[in-house]
């Protein structure tokens, strides 16, 4: 039970509340089951959407624990402008971008670009037939493009919320999406591809 005010609440009532409501009441009073239950209804669309752009399950995992916490030292930023999932997925590409310009391999892999593209085509050609579609589209999109696209398609976020979570221009976020459609559909020679 949680004492706000005068006001008890039990842990089980705020499971039907809205996300608004369990980010006031964490804020308010510190209440880790509310945001307990934030991270329980949203865990899911997390764990997919990092496991999607880091295209390692473990990392991924690593990752999410890491944006919970992080999203729990700042959650006293969440506006309310927009969705608890769009806030949270915008926490997570931060810690995720944090996380390779942290790593030694990733500014490897940066300083030996051309490399690692001609690498990443022969991989991908050789994998074809291993990899899901999903994860053959992905490969040949950038981290940013592919973050976007993930936030737009796998997440349902909008183009407004996706915005946010990567600080750039509503228009920026179409050209990322148009962009990343482009290059799926030029890369996998596909022809009756619906523009939309």
């Amino acid at each position: 039970m949680v004492l706000l005010g005068a006001q008890v609440i039990s842990v089980k009532a705020t499971q039907t509340e809205s996300d608004q409501y369990l980010v006031t009441l964490a804020v308010s009073s510190e209440d880790t089951a509310a945001f307990g239950e934030l991270i329980r209804r949203h865990q899911s669309q997390l764990r997919n959407f990092l496991r999607k752009l880091c295209g390692d399950a473990s990392e991924a995992d690593d990752l999410a624990q890491d944006c919970c916490l992080r999203a729990w030292d700042k959650l006293q930023t969440f506006s309310g402008r927009g969705s608890f999932i769009g806030w949270l997925l915008k926490v997570a590409y931060t810690t995720f971008l944090q996380s390779r310009r942290k790593s030694k391999r990733y500014t490897e892999i940066l300083d030996a670009a051309g490399r690692v593209r001609d690498l990443q085509e022969q991989q991908y050609t050789q994998q074809a037939d291993e990899l899901p579609d999903l994860d053959r589209f992905l490969a040949v999109l950038s981290t940013e493009e592919r973050a976007v696209m993930l936030m737009s398609y796998g997440c349902g976020l909008s183009h407004r919320e996706i915005s946010a979570a990567i600080d750039a221009p509503v228009g920026t976020v179409k050209s990322i999406i148009f962009r990343g459609k482009e290059k799926i559909r030029t890369s996998f020679d596909i022809k009756d591809y619906q523009h939309g």
